[in-house]
C-alpha cells in the first residue's frame, strides 16, 4: 500500500515533520548557545515531533539526546523509573558512563522499575534513586555534548516537591546541558517560569508553538500531492480556511483527501467535501464524549467561542451563561488547552471539535 504523505497519528519520526524549519533552527541555536528554554503548545501541535527532529539533527552532529516523559507523573517512584527509562534509551558513549555512574549506586540502570515491583521492605528509597540517575545525567553532560528534553514539564507539578529537586541538581550546570521544557498545560507552565514563588521562576525562555503557517500548509499540501501524482488544486485553501493551521487535523484531512484523490487524474472539486466527510464519521464520536465529559458551563461557552460569539454579551445570556460563570469557564478551558486567543477573539484549539459543536449545538 503506498505510504501516505501526511502522517498524523502520534508523535512523528523527524524525517516527516514538515513546515517547521525556523522553530527546529531557533531551537537547535538556543540548545547550542545554551540558552535554557521552555517550549509551550497546546496538545496536537506537535511539540514532540518538533523534538524529535531537534534531537535527531543534533545527534546527528554528535550531541547526546536524552527525553523524558513526565505525561502524568504520579509520584516520586514514577519519576525515578520515567528518569531510568529515558537514561537507559541513550545512545552513543555517554550511555557507557552513565552506566558506570549509575552502577557505582547499586543501581542497575534500565531496570529501576522491578526494583520498585519489590515488596515494601526491599524497595529502594524513591527519593534516593532520582537523586542518584539526577547526579548521574549531570556527571556524563560534563564530559559529552548534551540534550535534556523534560517533555509534559507541567507533570512534575503533580510530585511534591520534586520542581524544587530538579532545579537544585541542574541550576549549576546550564553551561553543560542543553536544556528544553516542553508542555501542553499553557497556564501551567507559563506560571512554573514567571510565578516568583516557583522553583523555575526565570529560570528559561518561553518559545511558543502556533499554527503551520498558511505559506508553509500549501506547500507541504501541494508537495504531498505533486510528488505522488496527485493534483492538489485548491485544496490547501479549504484546509487553511477550516484548520486555521492546526497542524494535526491539517495533516489528518490532506491525509483523507489524498486518499480520495485518483492519481494522473484531474482534482475534483467535491474532494474537500469528501475528506471532511470522512474525518467527520472518524471523530463524531469522541467528540461527543468529550463534549459530555464536560462541565455545565464549560459546554456553554464552548459553543459561544465555536459559533464565533463573544463569551460575555447576548449570546451568553440566552444560553444562561452568567459573567462570573463564563469566566471561570474560560480560564478553566484556557488551562486544559481547549480554547486560544486568535486575535481579539477566543477559538476552540481543535477545529474539528469546534466544527462538531456548531453543526450539534448551532447558535
Amino acid at each position: 500500500m503506498e505510504e501516505s504523505p501526511f502522517p498524523f497519528q502520534g508523535p512523528l519520526d523527524a524525517r516527516h515533520v514538515q513546515g517547521r524549519d525556523d522553530l527546529v533552527t531557533d531551537l537547535i541555536e538556543r540548545v547550542t548557545a545554551r540558552r535554557v528554554t521552555a517550549l509551550l503548545g497546546p496538545r496536537r501541535f506537535g511539540k514532540t515531533s518538533i523534538l524529535h527532529r531537534v534531537g535527531a539533527e543534533l545527534e546527528d552532529a554528535g550531541t547526546t539526546v536524552v527525553h523524558v516523559d513526565l505525561y502524568e507523573v504520579s509520584s516520586t517512584a514514577d519519576l525515578a523509573v520515567r528518569l531510568d527509562h529515558a537514561l537507559a534509551s541513550v545512545r552513543g558513549p555517554a550511555l557507557d558512563r552513565l552506566h558506570h555512574f549509575i552502577s557505582a549506586g547499586e543501581i542497575n540502570l534500565g531496570f529501576v522499575k522491578l526494583m520498585f515491583s519489590r515488596r515494601g521492605s526491599d524497595q529502594p528509597d524513591a527519593l534516593a534513586v532520582v537523586h542518584h540517575l539526577l547526579d548521574g545525567l549531570v556527571t556524563a553532560a560534563q564530559n559529552t555534548p548534551m540534550l535534556v528534553v523534560f517533555d509534559e514539564f507541567g507533570g512534575i507539578d503533580r510530585v511534591d516537591g520534586a520542581a524544587g529537586l530538579l532545579r537544585t541538581k541542574l541550576q549549576h550546570h546550564v553551561r553543560d546541558v542543553g536544556l528544553i521544557f516542553a508542555g501542553s498545560q499553557l497556564s501551567l507552565m507559563r506560571a512554573m517560569f514567571t510565578d516568583v514563588a516557583r522553583p523555575f521562576y526565570g529560570q528559561a525562555e518561553l518559545v511558543d508553538v502556533g499554527p503551520l503557517t498558511p505559506r508553509a500548509l500549501r506547500q507541504i499540501v501541494d508537495h504531498g500531492f505533486r510528488s505522488t501524482d496527485r493534483d492538489p488544486g485548491n485544496l490547501a485553501s479549504s484546509l487553511i480556511e477550516f484548520t486555521g493551521g492546526h497542524p494535526q487535523r491539517s495533516m489528518q484531512l490532506a491525509d483523507a483527501a489524498w486518499r480520495h484523490a485518483v492519481p494522473d487524474e484531474p482534482f475534483r472539486a467535491d474532494l474537500w467535501g469528501i475528506a471532511l466527510d470522512h474525518v467527520r464519521r472518524q471523530t463524531d464520536m469522541a467528540n461527543e464524549t468529550l463534549f459530555a465529559h464536560s462541565q455545565a458551563n464549560d459546554q456553554k461557552l464552548l459553543r459561544l467561542v465555536s459559533n464565533g460569539e463573544p463569551i460575555f454579551g447576548a449570546a451568553a445570556a440566552v444560553i444562561g451563561l452568567t459573567a462570573g460563570s463564563g469566566q471561570s469557564s474560560r480560564d478553566r478551558l484556557v488551562d486544559q488547552g481547549e480554547i486560544m486567543r486568535a486575535g481579539n477573539a477566543w477559538r476552540v484549539v481543535d477545529p474539528v471539535y469546534a466544527d462538531w459543536i456548531r453543526r450539534r449545538f448551532p447558535l
